[in-house]
């Protein structure tokens, strides 16, 4: 699974965003910039290291040898968490897992050495591993 090597900031502050924030476009990575397809997010969500490793794998099993993989998110945002029946108060929790917090239009993974139907059933099994809605793109339809 993904995670950090090493972190200036053990624990983030929350950040809370608005609704109106949290459904704003996103405005990098949203080209396909290394393979030829994609996977696009349409609906905002926080992914989490385990989600994108199941994802990796659907996509790399459906590839098969020839394809290429490029994951394009990377998660370094800890999300902490108490312990089971600990009462309020006595600090903040421990880290538990690393996210990637996606915004809509950003693009998740690319593929390359493949046909476009391979290509487009690898990223629908990779966006059913996900929580949130994605969409398959080509190069030419992120460049126009």
């Amino acid at each position: 699974m993904l995670f950090p090597k090493k972190v200036k900031h053990r624990k983030w502050q929350i950040g809370r965003k608005s609704e109106e924030a949290l459904q704003r476009p996103e405005t990098r990575g949203v080209t396909v910039a290394f393979g030829s397809y994609g996977l696009k997010a349409t609906s905002p969500a926080r992914v989490k290291s385990n989600q994108i490793e199941a994802a990796r794998r659907v996509i790399s099993r459906t590839l098969g040898k020839t394809g290429k993989i490029w994951i394009r998110i990377f998660p370094d945002k800890p999300i902490t968490k108490k312990p089971a029946e600990v009462g309020m108060g006595k600090g903040k929790g421990d880290p538990d897992h690393f996210v990637f917090e996606v915004a809509p239009g950003r693009v998740l993974f690319e593929v390359d050495g493949v046909s476009e139907e391979v290509a487009r059933e690898a990223m629908r099994k990779a966006a059913a591993k996900l929580p949130l809605k994605g969409r398959f793109v080509t190069r030419e339809e992120t460049r126009a």
